[in-house]
């Protein structure tokens, strides 16, 4: 089973990013999926972790992941070195920041969602560009599953500017390894 764990502010998108996942792997990817947040105080700017387990049978595991393959911040100032005691052996921790210079650790992928998304969407909500990093680093998924997701999933106007915002991550990225 693959795991992948989802942590952002109230707000920013990490139960959208997990659910997406989901239906990207389940109806797109003929996986089986399970997505599901948690959150602490039910408020804007919060930390919420979101869940997404994905494997080729039925998950009847429906608990939160102690470890997981794989760990997206979509917020750099969430992150701590304690995050890396939740991988998997060879998981990654892709966070959306700035710079990977600071970040010793080699399973840490670095990219700058905050502006790309700014540029696609007008504010740094940064779900999906995350979603498509995290995509274009595995395999997990397809970058067209999760096109097709992001349109089943949300309003045709902000599906629209979010697909454009993946087709854009996943040129830009190209077929490299890290970002």
């Amino acid at each position: 089973m693959i795991e992948i764990t989802f942590l952002g502010r109230g707000g920013q998108g990490a139960f959208t990013s997990s659910r997406i996942l989901g239906i990207a792997a389940n109806l797109y990817g003929s996986m089986y999926s399970l997505s599901f947040p948690s959150f602490g105080p039910e408020r804007r700017g919060a930390p919420v972790f979101a869940y997404t387990k994905i494997d080729g049978k039925v998950i009847r595991d429906r608990s939160q992941s102690e470890k997981s393959d794989y760990f997206v911040l979509l917020d750099s100032s969430l992150y701590n070195d304690g995050l890396l005691q939740k991988l998997k052996e060879n998981g990654k921790l892709i966070i959306n920041d700035t710079s990977k210079d600071k970040y010793t650790d080699e399973r840490i992928v670095t990219f700058n969602a905050s502006s790309v998304c700014k540029e696609y969407l007008g504010h740094p909500i940064t779900n999906t560009a995350m979603l498509a990093v995290l995509a274009m680093n595995t395999g997990i998924v397809t970058i067209e599953s999760i096109v097709k997701a992001i349109k089943y999933d949300m309003p045709s106007k902000l599906a629209e500017k979010n697909q454009k915002l993946v087709e854009h991550i996943s040129h830009e990225i190209g077929g490299k390894e890290h970002v």
